[in-house]
């Protein structure tokens, strides 16, 4: 491919934002419209975590409903895109190769993680996609070397996402309410000092994370964060782009960002 794929993170959020958040759906279909086609698509989820990085052989991964206490509705959803082993035999190829320990899975579907995002980004369900897990007890450094270790990939067609969450604390929900938008003081101020660091290419201080000001109180554990240095990883130093989609349960910042290549010639146009 003459252009090198741009990487995406997007904080997924509870399951129900196909249901309860427009305003999301609304950036993930558009974010699917800005990106050029992908020939296949790798992606990372909150919502898998091994004791070794660990990538999926489906051919045809099933729809994983990992929740429960949802609508109804969410448990009749399905994505039913193909597999893409031979990916996953190059991501762990590619892994092994800068000596992280990597494996296969024979039949891992896709988490919530994955197909909620993609179910609005792509809802034809046409493009191969195959699951990379986290790696459990590593933290962000870790995680920023494996995003490295897969730059490559981006040369050959291959669309990097990587789903968790910019904020993270169930304490902090109104569960009474999926819609409501108006943020907490700490998830809208933890959210705009990564913005800030994400867009200043400062990933020591996001490493550092946990020092910041509500960055622990944000992330009580990592795994909602570290998929976002999977996708700082193998953007390297390419140009970032934040997107805002409007808060949900008041707390859970939904915000996405995209890295396109300078290379390309121009950034990623804003959406409006």
């Amino acid at each position: 491919m003459s252009v090198r794929m741009p990487v995406v993170f997007v904080s997924h959020g509870a399951p129900d934002v196909l249901l309860n958040a427009p305003d999301t759906v609304e950036y993930w279909r558009k974010l699917g419209q800005l990106i050029p086609m992908p020939i296949s698509i790798l992606a990372i989820s909150a919502h898998w975590e091994e004791t070794r990085a660990t990538v999926s052989l489906s051919k045809t991964p099933e729809t994983i409903h990992d929740f429960s206490g949802f609508h109804r509705t969410l448990y009749h959803l399905h994505y039913s895109a193909p597999g893409a082993p031979e990916l996953a035999k190059t991501v762990a190829t590619l892994l092994c190769a800068t000596d992280i320990n990597a494996e296969l899975h024979p039949q891992r579907g896709l988490d919530h993680g994955v197909w909620v995002p993609l179910s609005a980004m792509y809802p034809k369900a046409q493009i191969p996609v195959t699951q990379l897990s986290l790696v459990v007890n590593q933290g962000p450094e870790m995680h920023f070397k494996i995003g490295r270790a897969l730059t490559s990939l981006r040369d050959a067609g291959v669309l990097i996402i990587a789903s968790g969450s910019v904020t993270h604390n169930f304490t902090w929900l109104n569960r009474h309410n999926p819609r409501d938008t108006v943020p907490t003081t700490q998830a809208r101020d933890f959210s705009v000092w990564v913005a800030k660091q994400i867009l200043a290419h400062d990933v020591t201080a996001l490493f550092n994370y946990r020092d910041a000001p509500y960055g622990a109180a944000a992330h009580p554990s990592e795994e909602h964060f570290l998929p976002l240095f999977i996708a700082l990883g193998a953007a390297s130093n390419d140009a970032p782009v934040r997107y805002q989609p409007d808060f949900t349960y008041g707390s859970l910042s939904m915000d996405a960002y995209l890295w396109t290549d300078k290379r390309n010639g121009k950034k990623s146009a804003a959406m409006q």
